[in-house]
């Protein structure tokens, strides 16, 4: 693949970088040749990349035309959104403290050179910021309040406003980055390719490693080059067909952020990040289910006012379940006795959220959880409840965790209703790929909540269709991207 170098005047160029072609932007731009390139990096090193100027063109028109433009239009428009900053903060919080904790000023600069910063020990802050904001060149500042540093801003600077003695160390980081290796699968063996996102730390993922490996193999036999990323790999998300989201997901979180970088390149992706939007806020389904008239255990969505309270407990009553919005794998999700265990947990939720959702407690011995793709059910589960405990997954005090037993069973025992309602549920949010949790009482279902990232475990999920499982969601896949290329690729 060419890698190009894009910048206002080539003439004041002064590094030496290996395998990159120096261009100006006018060139890019308004040569007819490098429209014709079919696949290319662009290092978009322009003065500006401020709305219609020559730098945000650059950008603009290597999308259109296929190639690969660092930075893209979404990292330009990132970086003057403070709201995407201050997320940004919050979620690199950890790796901002443990970085510049040593630092004894109140104010601190990052200046970061293709992912990388001169103290190496800055090199991970510098990498995860550069990740997501892509920009070849910038510069992150930073600010302490008492023992805490938050990102106050992140800008792109040019090449002239970095300091000269700086350049030996841009060339290094630059040419490492141009040759950064690459799989040395034969790529031209495939049709398509596909990225698997997932996070190796992660305690309860998705899937677990025998599943994805059961993926990638449904994957290769169906036409697709199938390469496993993390949110290390998010700049490179263009350079693929295909995205499978195989990590929890969250909407202030890069899983988010990368569907949706995805999705605006043109990535047929899973989870899509509207139904990451959707379903990963209980207050949303709570409202959604209820509009819709779809049965549910009886909701109140509440604030922290001793009349809310109140009527929490004359309407509903108790043991009731209270839940933070963003709740999942039964963290956030409480069982209060009493008014008193009420207004001492939603006390303590209230800290991380202005809204909670109170429910009525249905104690059942398990609950259903039904997988449906593009509005089809794939697999019914019955995931019961851990010993002694009232829900699926008990997080003791010491960090240990246990978990009831699942069973699988064939689409075609999943009780009528419970068939049904799920379907009815899931199409309110898409056509993805989602897992509908049901109570059932006396008969009667209860829509819990809809995932837009159900487990598929290998020997649990797909222990009726086995193989056929991931072959079924491979295609699902292979017909979407051939559908947005308008069938052009053929079978």
């Amino acid at each position: 693949m060419r890698q190009i170098i894009v910048v206002n005047n080539p003439k004041r160029w002064n590094l030496d970088l290996q395998g990159a072609e120096i261009v100006s932007a006018r060139d890019y731009l308004m040569k007819e040749e490098f429209g014709q390139y079919s696949k290319a990096n662009i290092c978009n090193l322009c003065k500006s990349y401020r709305y219609q100027s020559v730098g945000y063109y650059v950008s603009l028109l290597a999308l259109a035309r296929g190639h690969r433009p660092w930075p893209d239009v979404l990292a330009i428009q990132d970086l003057k959104s403070q709201t995407i900053i201050r997320l940004m903060s919050d979620e690199l919080n950890q790796t901002i403290q443990q970085s510049l904790k040593p630092i004894q000023s109140s104010e601190f600069t990052l200046s970061i050179y293709f992912g990388q910063n001169l103290a190496k020990r800055h090199n991970r802050l510098a990498r995860q910021l550069f990740t997501h904001f892509q920009a070849p060149l910038l510069r992150a500042e930073f600010t302490r309040k008492e023992n805490d540093w938050t990102l106050k801003q992140i800008n792109p600077i040019a090449l002239n406003e970095v300091p000269k003695e700086h350049h030996p160390f841009i060339e290094e980081a630059a040419t490492a980055f141009f040759n950064k290796p690459r799989p040395s699968v034969r790529k031209k063996d495939f049709r398509y390719d596909m990225a698997i996102l997932t996070n190796p730390e992660e305690e309860l993922p998705p899937s677990d490693e025998k599943a994805i490996a059961k993926f990638i193999k449904a994957a290769n036999s169906a036409g697709f080059y199938t390469e496993m990323i993390t949110r290390e790999d998010a700049t490179r998300i263009n350079e693929f067909d295909a995205l499978f989201i195989r990590e929890t997901t969250s909407v202030n979180h890069h899983t988010y952020r990368i569907s949706r970088r995805a999705e605006a390149e043109g990535v047929v992706v899973i989870d899509d990040p509207r139904s990451i939007l959707l379903c990963t806020n209980k207050v949303y389904l709570a409202e959604l289910l209820k509009k819709h008239r779809l049965p549910a255990p009886e909701t109140i969505i509440f604030s922290n006012t001793v009349e809310e309270l109140s009527r929490i407990e004359d309407q509903i009553g108790f043991p009731c379940i209270i839940k933070k919005p963003d709740s999942s794998f039964s963290h956030g999700v409480v069982k209060a006795d009493n008014s008193e265990q009420l207004k001492e947990l939603s006390s303590r939720m209230f800290q991380s959220s202005d809204l909670l959702i109170a429910q009525k407690f249905i104690p059942t011995e398990f609950d259903w959880r039904i997988g449906i793709l593009d509005g089809k059910v794939l697999f019914g589960c019955r995931y019961f409840m851990a010993r002694k405990h009232w829900q699926i997954y008990k997080h003791g005090g010491d960090g240990s965790l246990s978990e009831g037993i699942a069973e699988t069973i064939p689409v075609t025992e999943i009780p009528p209703l419970i068939h049904e309602t799920a379907l009815k549920a899931a199409v309110l949010i898409g056509d993805g790929l989602y897992g509908v949790d049901l109570k059932e009482l006396d008969g009667k279902p209860y829509v819990i909540e809809i995932n837009d990232n159900p487990n598929i475990d290998q020997g649990v999920e797909d222990r009726v269709l086995n193989g056929e499982l991931y072959d079924r969601i491979v295609a699902s896949f292979r017909a979407r991207i051939e559908k947005r290329k308008g069938g052009a690729d053929g079978n």
